[in-house]
């Protein structure tokens, strides 16, 4: 079966920037003439300049593609953070080697059980286990051993670590393992260079090749994204675009979604030299609708909660609530080192209500509308 990375390596990088930006308003006007979902080439005129000017368009088109295919549903997970632990070191990331600042911890079993039962009264069934790479201390079995913990209190566990070989996620497919989530941060060979200096995380194509791992182990779900914030965000969500259509391809059995987190300041970081305005990061959204509409688009609390409320009913199908982003933060409220400054702050119970009161249907668990 033919690769991603040979698919990849036949597309220039400056290429497809020129052809996103050459893009003009008949170009974008064609596409929006046609009833979508859109293809590879169309992307490329919707993800461009141009078509910003056709945003109220494309929200629209995007709204009703997602409440036709999930109704007026919003799925809510929570992340729990094992360690802040990292091998890494990774210019815009808190958990980077280099900070020294705060401490460092790895939850024993006995603290993820602690957080496991914080979390589950607060009434997710989904949670989202998430860690450094430090690859010599949350080892597969110590994945192993926390997926089992939180099975006994939550319907569905995901991972969102380092990269691992088929081997180890086919090991913790069997323990209950739902899903691994793996950004490419960026898909531009030369910034992923410049932003990743030192430890396993510098290996452009082993991280590349990830989903395809995890497809081959059999996960049921694999979930891809872009940091946006690193490089031309445009370019990098047009070669998502295409790794996502390739592993649709390919491996059609499995289930994806999408996100796009935008960077926030972290210990030593002060934020994104390269901004994104709000009503780009809503054309992101929305035309990953138009080029899917049957993905599960991801949303963080990385964004602010008057945007986060826009969003909730453009595009997005699953989005974190009450996220902390430091080990032990939802029961020991230790005083450690954070990936991240997360921007909405509310807690889950306040986000139902404003899904509610914007007539959506908050879902504890895929198929459990949530009773408020």
């Amino acid at each position: 079966m033919r690769l991603f990375r040979e698919l990849f390596e036949e597309f220039d990088w400056q290429e497809i920037k020129n052809k996103i930006y050459s893009t003009t308003s008949k170009d974008v006007e064609q596409v929006l003439s046609r009833t979508p979902p859109y293809n590879l080439q169309d992307m490329l005129r919707l993800l461009s300049p141009a078509a910003l000017n056709y945003l109220p368009e494309i929200l629209d088109l995007s709204q009703k593609l997602t409440w036709q295919r999930f109704g007026k549903t919003i799925h809510l997970f929570i992340p729990v953070y094992l360690s802040n632990e990292c091998h890494n070191i990774c210019t815009y990331c808190g958990f980077s080697f280099t900070n020294q600042n705060l401490k460092r911890i790895t939850l024993t079993p006995r603290e993820i059980e602690a957080e496991a039962r914080a979390v589950a009264k607060m009434g997710f069934e989904h949670v989202l286990l998430v860690s450094g790479e430090a690859w010599t201390v949350v080892t597969p079995s110590y994945l192993k051993q926390a997926i089992e913990i939180m099975h006994r209190y939550f319907s569905q566990v995901s991972i969102e670590v380092q990269p691992l070989d088929q081997p180890d996620y086919e090991y913790l497919r069997q323990y209950g393992m739902h899903a691994v989530v793996v950004y490419q941060e960026t898909y531009s060979k030369a910034d992923y260079a410049r932003y990743h200096l030192k430890g396993r995380k510098k290996r452009f194509y082993y991280r590349l090749e990830t989903p395809e791992r995890a497809a081959r182990a059999g996960v049921r779900k694999i979930g891809m994204g872009i940091l946006v914030g690193l490089t031309d965000w445009r370019t990098d969500a047009w070669m998502l675009a295409l790794h996502l259509d390739f592993m649709r391809t390919h491996y059609w059995k499995q289930l994806y979604s999408v996100a796009f987190p935008r960077l926030r300041p972290a210990e030593g970081f002060a934020g994104p030299a390269i901004k994104t305005t709000n009503k780009e990061y809503m054309q992101l959204i929305a035309v990953f609708r138009l080029f899917d509409p049957d993905l599960d688009i991801v949303l963080s609390t990385r964004e602010a909660p008057g945007l986060r409320n826009i969003l909730f009913q453009i595009g997005v199908t699953s989005v974190s609530a009450g996220s902390k982003t430091e080990p032990g933060a939802y029961a020991l409220h230790k005083k450690t080192l954070a990936q991240f400054e997360i921007a909405d702050t509310r807690t889950p119970e306040e986000i139902v209500r404003v899904l509610t009161f914007l007539g959506l249907k908050p879902v504890w668990k895929d198929w459990e509308p949530a009773l408020v």
